[in-house]
């Protein structure tokens, strides 16, 4: 009973930094915590990939973990590791519906005794999910093509009449909402009270866009159409089109009602180590690993304190301005959340040119 009591004293009047150790700090991991162990982390490639990997590279020096790195992400592979009980992904970057689709069945509903978010932004942390960056979609024209009557906005690239050209469009993946709300709204319908059956006009509105759209299956393609010149309007993730910029294409980007987006970091079900899995998503979260992120990469940091130093064309497509949170577009996340399987298949049917 003594011994107890003594026990309960000395916590209750331990010094806060031996408590805080306690506590998960962003950026922060034990030395040596994870020596022996692997973890694979999984993401879409290129020189984001390249720059996740970077801004991990402390944790691993200092955790002692082996990392290896997978990919890209596709839902079908976490599903299939999933339901086999042989999940090989320990970390997995995903776009930004899925965690919320599929949470509690392929993702973790995650523990956040073992994150701090602290420094997060609000709304911006689901029930199975931490952001992994931010950044946007946008559409990029061929400034040689359109000159002095460039276009401002969806409803211009919508409309090929006025602006002929070929368009190019994210088929790397899920149904794009931010997408379709706009091609939908072009369509009459209000977004406020959208139904399921409006999903077929924002599709048969890209579909009217003509036989010569171009559906690009990843980052590297949609960037090298812009350095080709092979399409005249593409819609780009902003760190790509920032990459094509810096290489020497001659676009433009359009920033009226750019789509707001953020890739997720999730932890699928099943996984064989959660605790350092966590780790890693802890890691992640710090402020020297969200600059190092953006320094690599260009999309903007989730940490609230990161401070990236970079030149004046990649502060250009940064999204976490305040004059670029004004122009940028928000889409229904719950709609899409909950219609995601019709939307899906019809997006399928799209990609495969029905």
């Amino acid at each position: 009973m003594l011994a107890a009591s003594l026990a309960a004293l000395s916590v209750a009047f331990a010094p806060a930094a031996a408590l805080a150790q306690d506590k998960p700090v962003a950026g922060e991991v034990k030395e040596g915590s994870l020596k022996g162990k692997t973890l694979t982390f999984v993401s879409y490639g290129g020189i984001y990939q390249d720059g996740q990997i970077a801004a991990l590279q402390d944790f691993v020096e200092k955790s002692g973990v082996k990392l290896l790195s997978d990919g890209p992400t596709e839902i079908a592979k976490i599903q299939a590791q999933v339901e086999s009980g042989n999940v090989t992904w320990d970390v997995v970057d995903t776009d930004d519906t899925p965690p919320y689709v599929f949470c509690g069945k392929l993702f973790q509903k995650l523990d956040f005794s073992k994150i701090d978010t602290s420094h997060i932004p609000a709304g911006q942390v689901g029930p199975c999910s931490v952001p992994a960056m931010n950044y946007g979609v946008v559409i990029m024209y061929n400034t040689a093509k359109y000159k002095d009557n460039p276009p401002k906005g969806w409803q211009d690239f919508f409309d090929t009449a006025k602006f002929p050209g070929t368009r190019a469009i994210d088929g790397s993946g899920s149904p794009v909402p931010g997408l379709l709300e706009q091609a939908m709204k072009l369509d009459g319908v209000d977004i406020a009270t959208m139904t399921p059956a409006d999903i077929s006009k924002g599709i048969a509105k890209i579909k009217a866009l003509g036989p010569d759209t171009i559906f690009w299956k990843t980052g590297a393609e949609s960037q090298q159409l812009a350095e080709s010149g092979e399409a005249d309007m593409i819609m780009m993730w902003t760190g790509r089109a920032m990459t094509a910029v810096k290489n020497g294409a001659k676009y433009t980007p359009v920033w009226n009602n750019w789509l707001v987006v953020m890739d997720q970091l999730t932890i699928p079900v099943g996984v064989k180590d959660t605790d350092a899995a966590y780790a890693l998503l802890n890691a992640y979260l710090g402020k020297h690993a969200q600059e190092v992120l953006t320094e690599k990469t260009s999309y903007s940091p989730v940490n609230d304190e990161a401070k990236p130093k970079v030149d004046g064309l990649v502060a250009d497509f940064l999204t976490n301005t305040p004059e670029r949170q004004k122009e940028g577009y928000h889409y229904n996340m719950k709609f899409w959340v909950d219609n995601f399987q019709s939307a899906s298949e019809q997006w399928s049917a799209l990609m495969a040119g029905n």
